[in-house]
């Protein structure tokens, strides 16, 4: 299961289970105030194994917390932020050339 940061687009969750993927959003977990480290923290122990955040820093924020949690992957999204409709244009372009691939202990940025 897949764990959508606050500063993802929520209505990617949507497009994200019509690939086939369990998704939630931190939003809908009442999980926005939880910082990096205890976000990671939380998400693995409610069994999730992927977050996905447009934050470059987050790694470096919460790397203690990734560190203990070999089974849990953080994806850092690098498409910049837009309107919904070219937002979702444009991931599903970089979707089309390479999935997304979580591995588990490490930070992958994607595209």
């Amino acid at each position: 299961m897949w764990l959508l940061d606050h500063n993802v687009p929520v209505q990617l969750r949507g497009l994200l289970v019509q690939y086939g993927l369990e998704v939630e959003t931190v939003v809908a977990r009442g999980w926005q105030a939880l910082r990096n480290g205890d976000l990671v923290v939380t998400a693995s122990r409610e069994g999730f194994r992927a977050l996905l955040t447009r934050d470059s820093r987050f790694a470096e924020a919460a790397r203690s917390a990734l560190d203990q949690l070999p089974d849990f992957a953080l994806v850092v999204i690098g498409i910049p932020q837009r309107r919904w409709r070219l937002y979702e244009v444009e991931f599903r372009r970089a979707w089309s050339i390479k999935k997304i691939d979580p591995l588990p202990g490490k930070v992958i940025q994607w595209p």
